[in-house]
């Protein structure tokens, strides 16, 4: 019994600053109050830019204006207007460990806030989306999240909310936006609009190198990424590089997938010049590029 009125007065504390966030039609989606008048919610569940609203715990249901979204990571921050409801407690995600019990509180059903309960399946360091965007730990929740529950808090067993859940960035599997993550992206998006992030306009598949290319120019790695497309004026159209290009490092550091890729166009390098190392027609050529800032919405990286 001790366990069970524990987890039930969770789920009461948590769930008076969970909202339900209507922003999609049928099923809403959850949110959580993150500051004042601030509530975050995980960015895939908005179909619409206006017209938002949240229900709060007491059935209040309340305009709220979207400050800023962020695909990369998931997050979206919405502003609501004279409501005082103090936030959430933070915790730290980076206490998680695989096989710990955590409760993710909801409240998209109409039916007050809903719980589930469950484990934390795997843990691990900082990574990135296959979006692009920046996590500051991996945590892999055990299964799947239950209609409704993108964007609930997901609380430990102090009852400290150490982040929001998402079912959109790993296929078939709940997936935590810590605690660290949400407060980082929730002061950029509210300071101004957008998350920047750097940007050279290619579309790119890895691809495996030749014997006969690692041997003639001594090549440190077998893998590079394929030039397939290019945005019109940006960066990379712009120093010439070309659709067919390959690409197999950026400022001398091997770049031989995605994560190598995105590791370099952090938003402390927009406007600076990258060295670029590329193979075209059987030969290596450099080029440098001004890195720009990443179009909101656009799929290039």
């Amino acid at each position: 019994m001790d366990l069970s009125d524990n987890l039930a007065g969770i789920v009461e504390r948590v769930g008076q600053r969970v909202v339900a966030v209507h922003g999609r039609r049928r099923l809403p989606s959850s949110g959580v109050i993150w500051r004042h008048g601030v509530v975050v919610t995980a960015a895939h569940t908005l179909r619409h830019e206006d017209g938002i609203k949240v229900t709060l715990s007491d059935n209040r249901t309340v305009a709220a204006v979207l400050a800023g979204q962020d695909t990369g990571t998931d997050l979206a921050v919405l502003k609501l207007d004279g409501i005082e409801i103090d936030p959430v407690e933070s915790g730290d995600a980076g206490s998680l460990k695989a096989g710990h019990l955590v409760l993710a509180v909801a409240r998209a059903d109409g039916l007050g806030a809903s719980a589930d309960f469950g484990v934390v399946g795997a843990v691990g360091g900082p990574w990135r989306t296959w979006r692009g965007g920046q996590l500051d730990a991996f945590v892999r929740l055990d299964g799947g999240l239950r209609p409704g529950f993108s964007g609930a808090a997901l609380a430990d067993m102090r009852g400290q909310v150490v982040g929001i859940c998402t079912s959109a960035l790993a296929r078939g599997a709940g997936m935590l936006i810590p605690a660290t993550t949400v407060a980082r992206v929730t002061d950029e998006l509210l300071t101004k609009g957008h998350v920047s992030r750097g940007y050279l306009g290619v579309g790119t598949q890895p691809v495996e190198l030749s014997e006969a290319w690692i041997k003639k120019m001594a090549l440190s790695s077998d893998r590079g990424l394929l030039i397939v497309s290019l945005a019109t004026n940006g960066p990379a159209e712009k120093a010439g590089i070309l659709i067919g290009d390959v690409l197999i490092a950026m400022n001398d550091e091997p770049c031989r997938d995605f994560d190598d890729l995105h590791a370099v166009l952090s938003a402390e390098r927009v406007g600076q010049p990258l060295k670029i190392t590329l193979i075209r027609g059987g030969e290596r050529q450099e080029c440098a590029v001004i890195l720009g800032e990443r179009p909101q919405r656009n799929a290039c990286r």
